[in-house]
């Protein structure tokens, strides 16, 4: 099963090779092959890729705004086109299952150019009277941006950033995680093919050092990332010091509050969904689970049962529900935060360790704990894999007050009936993302990102624009100029 791609960067429009640059070896997650082999970014390729964007951009910037938009258009439909093709090739890369990744990966991406090409027309400047003079605004494009990715959703997240980017006119050189960088660069491929011009989405691959590299370049003006706070945090240290505007969406530990009133099928949905969706590789689970005590034992047991009920398998197999994580690294990881569950004496209701029966695959089994509190340490820090943590809670004002507990506030979701309790809820959660009887749901036209440690701005929708454009003032004096000298 072999997946390698013409070369390993895609600049001005074509693929560019340097082997010169650290091989990095992608392994598939279901049966840890090596599927194919990229180099990491030389100088000499960054100094290409950042070089390219500056000078494809001021043309691209001048262009109007619906022939900007026509081109993200044709990138929209060639994603759909190809959906069934891109989303094997993200499966691959990512060891996501292919029932997931048909329709929230390349299909995503689609929404986002799709979102952005109809915007793009409509983003406009005010003008503000002042008595005989007057004056406007001006939304301009901030230059070239840098793309930093996470191995969980390569094509969505490249589209989350490139799309906005470039309907406001801008660049972008964008950076996939070094774990799935196969995607991009067919995304890089689609828009090229649908008729954006040279330069202005370019790939390069590699880990931290090359994101260092592109977010420290004096010709970089805005940086948006998606990754863990400690990533976040060097990123953000960097960028201040050339005074870069910077989107940042890190993650999180959400909470995930299930009142005694809820719907408990529609509860133990969303907790599902919001813990063991791609192998629980997501940044928004809601891996506190607080249940109400009036309805704790039923939520565990539905819980268990349906778990059970997953398929675990080849993520190739549309049935399969339940895919491995992204590496043997990861493995450990979630691993040992089972066993750290264990030994700090949680109760494990099901899963609890790695799945057999797949070889080399990087399986775990999808896990349940009940009686955790609050200071575990599955209750405090982010696992990304497939673990829940159950906590019980009597009342509101003590969930309130231990869900905001953490100092991450990416996401919460709140399941009741009582619609007047779960608007007070969101009102009081400290999350920049939140859910009322759904959960993990990120629809383009809602604004996406965190508070606190999680992030910083924010992606999709409206606010998107803002992220991508600086405002030009421009004062018009309409009569003789009054100096007093």
């Amino acid at each position: 099963m072999k997946a390698q791609p013409r070369a390993s960067h895609f600049i001005d429009g074509a693929y560019v090779e340097d082997a010169d640059g650290a091989a990095i070896d992608i392994l598939y997650p279901a049966t840890g092959e090596t599927i194919a082999r990229v180099h990491a970014a030389t100088p000499a390729i960054m100094e290409r890729a950042l070089e390219s964007a500056r000078a494809a951009q001021a043309d691209w910037a001048a262009r109007r705004p619906v022939e900007r938009g026509r081109i993200l258009s044709r990138a929209a439909q060639i994603l759909r086109e190809r959906n069934r093709e891109l989303s094997e090739l993200e499966t691959l890369d990512t060891g996501k299952p292919l029932q997931e990744t048909l329709v929230a990966d390349a299909a995503s991406g689609a929404e986002a150019l799709e979102y952005f090409a109809g915007l793009a027309p409509a983003i406009t400047g005010e003008t503000i009277p002042l008595g005989g003079d007057f004056a406007y605004t001006i939304r301009e494009p901030l230059g070239v941006c840098v793309g930093i990715g996470a191995w969980n959703y390569p094509t969505q997240i490249a589209c989350w950033k490139a799309a906005p980017a470039l309907a406001t006119g801008n660049a972008m050189v964008f950076k996939p995680s070094e774990l799935t960088p196969l995607c991009t660069l067919r995304l890089a491929e689609c828009l090229v093919e649908a008729g954006l011009p040279a330069g202005l989405f370019n790939v390069v691959q590699g880990a931290g050092a090359v994101g260092g590299a592109l977010v420290s370049d004096p010709r970089v003006a805005k940086v948006s990332l998606t990754g863990s706070v400690p990533t976040g945090q060097k990123v953000y240290a960097s960028a201040a010091e050339g005074i870069r505007g910077v989107t940042m969406e890190l993650g999180g530990k959400s909470p995930l509050v299930i009142f005694d009133d809820a719907d408990l099928e529609d509860a133990v949905g969303g907790a599902l969904l919001g813990n063991f969706y791609s192998a629980g590789q997501v940044c928004t689970n809601g891996t506190r689970v607080f249940v109400q005590r009036g309805v704790l034992e039923r939520f565990l047991d539905r819980a268990a049962a349906r778990t059970e009920a997953m398929v675990m398998g080849d993520p190739m197999d549309e049935a399969t529900h339940i895919g491995p994580v992204i590496s043997a690294e990861q493995m450990e990881i979630v691993l040992g935060y089972i066993e750290s569950g264990r030994a700090e004496g949680a109760r494990l209701v099901t899963g609890g360790g790695r799945a057999e029966g797949f070889g080399a695959g990087f399986y775990v089994r999808p896990t349940i704990f009940a009686d955790v509190a609050d200071e575990m340490t599955i209750a405090r820090e982010e696992i990304f894999g497939p673990v829940m943590s159950v906590l019980a809670f009597d009342d509101e004002d003590e969930v309130v007050a231990r869900a905001n507990a953490l100092p991450y506030g990416l996401a919460a979701g709140v399941f009741t009936r009582d619609l007047a309790r779960a608007h007070r809820m969101v009102a009081r959660l400290q999350a920049g993302t939140c859910w009322i009887n759904s959960y993990n749901l990120t629809p383009l036209e809602m604004p996406f990102g965190g508070a606190k440690l999680s992030g910083v701005g924010r992606e999709n929708g409206h606010a998107a624009i803002e992220h991508y454009t600086q405002i030009k003032a421009v004062h018009v004096g309409m009569g003789p100029v009054d100096a007093p000298y």
